[in-house]
């Protein structure tokens, strides 16, 4: 929706015109771009069709006219010798783009041209287009594209850019302009974003936005701190000497000889003897887009050969022998219809949009994450704002960030979204308290063994080999035992029969029989593993060996106060909280007092782990091998059940490695440091006589 927008041709051209100038000045150059690519091309797209219908239309300072942008008045401005023009953008991006531009190059040469073409094709890269003046070899100039005519000086930036060579190798002519993108790679970006915010300062909207301010600072000290990349793709101005380089006579070779100078050219392009070549190059590409290092939007077709390039020429601000032919858009505009919050597998709560349906990334988009709470906040997403959704790959659509220009005072009288108050502090789901603990992000619920958003994850984690051991019950039969209805709460599990599981796809009466005697073997639990296998937040295996051993019964676990808690080996404050809010929670004592009516036992009293000698507390071992007879797990619980505690690596603070056949860099280290090392026999001997 374009508000004020006029239905008069001429209206609605100034309209136009005055908008994309507006989104020209904020994208160029305040770096801070207010719609995505998408929206900006809709827009541009509809200006040239209405000067195409009503040629009375265009005028001298239209943005079809020229590239856009100006230079900053805090550089000085650099006048391009060669100009720095946009190419053509192919709107289809199926296939037909491609025939399109073939179709379309053919008819410029016209008749006397038989055959077919030779082109060139990349990425298209989306960064800040960049040229680098080579004076002798030494780099003494780097503009911005500023206007396509005139630029902005940023040498002493781009210097600091270590994949921009200051010195060309190789053979070189006197004077050379090189045209490339300086971009920054995702993982870079990430970093840069995640230092910003743990600086409490602003922090970038995307890859692109992030590179052309770097570019822009006016202290090179803070651009030379800024992970910026570049990739070289063309030439301004040359100067050749009679006997001297020559340029060549193809784009493909142009790359080769600029990669020979050492500056960086992308591994992504190919050659190809007709169109079918290109089709091929942008499905390919497109498979590798989402893992590639950096962003790109589409992909660039080139004429091959210069003369060909020449012959063809230009028309208005465009190249004939080019076009840039992209993907479907990451990112486009639509409106917050409402916010849901959804409960993950693991009681993480996260508020959604619900969308007015956009096309985005191939797909029609309908639902977009907003993360947490403070997510919501900091973007500060309402009900009816228009919104920038992002789609890239398989990942989950998100809310990039909210045209605020665009709010109406209906949205603007709402109050900032809160989760918390929102459900009043329940479980959309289940009705359980939700928590959120200090320093995290997120909100949780906690009924995690009676939440049905939550009972795939709570089955599988109890039947886990660590927790009950209850073999057989892997996640495609607990999916078919969930969505069937025939397993609610893990009580349930005890219940089923030969007829029922039998009957499930893929299940035959053998297999039945295996999972019910495996179920059967479940019911003898060690106190620790079924403390673990509850999944209570925080709670790992040594926690829950630590447990048992301090308090010996279950109840007496379930029954503790957090500071009863905290007395516990290697129990915090945040999780002695976690404990005791799952235990106070109905739902969760509820379904622990049905699995004792389901016959779930455990050793308790004089058996208990807590009344059982410790020989090796304080004491830390390593196993590495395969020992004869033990497994790794047997070993370590033996290790655990004396009080030792067993470690993954071998460091100075190493009592004890135990080594079995094929021990490799552990065991090298052990006697570097000379640490004590034993095989089975002698971990065997130390447990007996540490227990006498």
């Amino acid at each position: 929706m374009d508000l004020f927008a006029d239905s008069t041709p001429e209206a609605r051209a100034a309209w136009l015109r005055t908008e994309l100038e507006r989104l020209n000045h904020a994208y160029y150059v305040l770096d801070a771009p207010l719609v995505p690519d998408a929206e900006y091309d809709r827009l541009f797209q509809e200006l040239t069709a209405l000067e195409t219908q009503f040629p009375q239309l265009k005028t001298a300072d239209s943005p079809t006219q020229r590239v856009g942008g100006q230079a900053l008045e805090a550089f000085a401005s650099v006048r391009h010798v060669v100009p720095m023009l946009s190419i053509r953008t192919e709107t289809d991006t199926t296939e037909g783009g491609a025939l399109a531009f073939d179709a379309r190059v053919k008819r410029e040469l016209g008749a006397s041209w038989a055959g077919e073409i030779d082109y060139a094709a990349e990425l298209k890269f989306d960064g800040l287009a960049m040229s680098l003046r080579y004076e002798n070899g030494v780099l003494v100039q780097a503009a911005t594209r500023g206007d396509g005519e005139v630029g902005e000086d940023v040498t002493h930036n781009v210097r600091t850019i270590r994949e921009i060579p200051l010195r060309l190798s190789g053979a070189h002519p006197p004077v050379l302009e090189v045209r490339g993108e300086i971009y920054m790679r995702r993982d870079d970006f990430d970093r840069m974003n995640q230092q910003q915010r743990d600086l409490g300062e602003k922090t970038f909207v995307n890859p692109r936005n992030a590179a052309a301010g770097s570019v822009r600072q006016l202290d090179p000290a803070m651009a030379a701190r800024r992970p910026l990349s570049f990739f070289a793709y063309g030439l301004g101005e040359v100067k050749t000497t009679a006997q001297g380089w020559a340029v060549p006579s193809t784009h493909s070779a142009l790359l080769d000889a600029l990669a020979k100078m050492g500056l960086p050219v992308c591994e992504h392009r190919c050659v190809s003897l007709g169109v079918q070549g290109l089709i091929d190059f942008h499905q390919r590409i497109a498979k590798l887009r989402d893992s590639l290092p950096f962003d790109i939007d589409g992909v660039v077709y080139k004429v091959n050969d210069f003369d060909l390039q020449q012959r063809l020429g230009f028309v208005t601000r465009e190249p004939r022998w080019a076009v840039a032919h992209k993907y479907p858009a990451q990112e486009q505009i639509t409106t917050v219809q409402a916010i849901e919050v959804q409960v993950g597998r693991t009681g993480k709560l996260t508020p959604v949009a619900r969308l007015e349906p956009v096309f985005v990334g191939g797909v029609t988009v309908t639902n977009a994450t907003l993360h947490n709470e403070d997510e919501v906040q900091r973007k500060d997403v309402r009900v009816g704002d228009q919104v920038i959704v992002r789609r890239a790959g398989d990942v989950i659509p998100e809310v990039v960030s909210v045209l605020l220009e665009r709010r109406t005072p209906e949205v603007a009288a709402q109050a900032p979204w809160k989760l918390a108050p929102s459900l009043q502090h329940a479980c959309p789901v289940c009705g359980s308290e939700i928590v959120r603990e200090e320093g995290e992000a997120d909100w949780r619920c906690t009924g995690g063994l009676f939440c049905a958003a939550q009972r795939k994850q709570a089955i599988l984690h109890f039947a886990q080999r660590r927790a009950m051991d209850i073999e057989g019950l892997g996640e495609k039969l607990v999916d078919q035992l969930v969505e069937e209805g025939l397993v609610n709460t893990l009580p349930d599990l005890y219940k089923l029969g030969v007829l029922k599981l039998a009957a499930l796809e893929r299940m035959a009466e053998k297999s039945a029989l295996n999972v019910l005697e495996a179920l059967e073997k479940s019911k003898s639990a060690a106190l620790p593993r079924f403390i673990f296998g509850l999944g209570i937040r925080h709670v790992g295996e040594a926690t829950a060996k630590d447990l048992a051993r301090h308090f010996g019964t279950l109840d007496r676990v379930m029954n503790a106060s957090e500071a009863q808690l905290l007395e516990v080996n290697d129990v915090g404050p945040v999780v002695a909280q976690s404990i005791h809010t799952f235990f106070a929670q109905p739902h969760n004592r509820e379904v622990v007092e049905q699995l004792r009516a389901a016959g779930v036992t455990w050793a308790e009293g004089d058996g208990a782990i807590g009344n059982q000698p410790r020989p090796l507390i304080g004491k830390t071992l390593v196993l590495t091998g395969t020992l004869p007879t033990l497994s790794r797990d047997e070993a370590k619980d033996m290790i655990e059940a004396a009080g030792g505690k067993v470690a993954g690596s071998v460091s100075k603070k190493t009592d004890y490695v135990v080594a079995g056949a094929e021990a490799g860099s552990k065991l090298e280290k052990a006697q570097q440091l000379g640490v004590t090392i034993l095989d089975e026999v002698g971990l065997m001997t130390l447990l007996s006589n540490a227990t006498e």
